[in-house]
């Protein structure tokens, strides 16, 4: 049985680099404390904007932003169900539930859940 796994997208303005990367490691820390197998975020260093479909285009990169790209990996999509919903409730997640305490603009990110058809 293939792993699952969470895709997030999200525009960043570069002034807030830092503060993205530190809330990062706090969400990854707490995600992988509740189960998940594996966290990563990437920042998008060779993205360049295609003329109909694009990394920036899709959450509407704007000038002085960068797109960053994040994976968390589970056994399953119950695994990952059940390892939301553990993180979730954690007390150091709440501070961040607000969309105005975050360093960039949630409108704009999208995610999904995807079954692992292929690992090698």
């Amino acid at each position: 049985m293939g792993k699952y796994v969470d895709v997030m997208v999200t525009p960043v303005p570069k002034r807030v680099t830092a503060a993205y990367a530190r809330l990062s490691r706090t969400f990854g820390k707490i995600w992988r404390e509740h189960g998940a197998l594996e966290y990563r975020e990437c920042i998008a260093d060779d993205v360049s904007v295609g003329k109909r479909t694009s990394f920036p285009r899709s959450v509407k990169l704007k000038r002085g932003e960068v797109v960053w790209a994040a994976t968390i990996v589970y056994r399953s999509r119950r695994h990952r169900n059940a390892v939301n919903t553990r993180a979730m409730k954690d007390p150091r997640v709440a501070p961040f539930l607000k969309p105005k305490s975050l360093p960039f603009d949630t409108r704009r990110m999208y995610f999904g859940g995807f079954s692992a058809k292929v690992e090698l």
